[in-house]
């Protein structure tokens, strides 16, 4: 099996698929691109994926989030065809669409956080994450087409995760 560009992209217009990769307008303002593609992903988050997550019903949420990655690949990939970039600072919808995995778990973690402040701390360590691509995330840019854009954004979510998780086993251990 190959990872190679889905070709499903090829019949949309390119208005289309500039609008979609950019979450316009996040992708189009001038500075940090990302952390707007990031903060409108919590947004949507919180907005429209967090009630299934809070009703127990990890299933819809985890389909929705991998479909959006699927595609986050088509069209992120499409993009650096037709620009002739690799991985744009315009597209953001790598960044839209992983803000979910920050948060995976959360809801039934015994940690009594207040919800903004668990966003807060999972959008800051995304970003982080994502802007340093520590642990091997970088090489992970190296995979073809829109699989390299996307991935090392779940990688780095994946870790925002896990240290978010740890952070809130470590205050919990301490303040029990």
């Amino acid at each position: 099996m190959s990872l190679g560009q889905p070709i499903w992209t090829r019949r949309l217009r390119t208005d289309v698929v500039l609008l979609l990769a950019r979450v316009t307008p996040c992708g189009n303002i001038p500075f940090a691109p990302g952390t707007w593609g990031s903060l409108a992903g919590l947004a949507f988050y919180v907005v429209c994926l967090l009630p299934f997550a809070e009703l127990g019903h990890g299933g819809p949420l985890y389909l929705a989030v991998g479909a959006m990655i699927l595609l986050a690949v088509g069209l992120c990939g499409e993009v650096e065809i037709r620009l002739g970039k690799k991985d744009p600072g315009e597209v953001v919808l790598d960044e839209f669409v992983v803000m979910p995995l920050c948060f995976l778990g959360w809801p039934i973690f015994p940690v009594n956080w207040p919800d903004a402040v668990v966003w807060l701390l999972g959008f800051a360590l995304f970003r982080l994450f994502d802007i340093g691509k520590p642990f091997g995330i970088a090489g992970l840019q190296r995979l073809p087409g829109g699989w390299g854009v996307v991935i090392d954004d779940v990688a780095a979510a994946l870790a925002a995760c896990a240290t978010l998780h740890l952070a809130g086993c470590a205050w919990w251990a301490f303040h029990r």
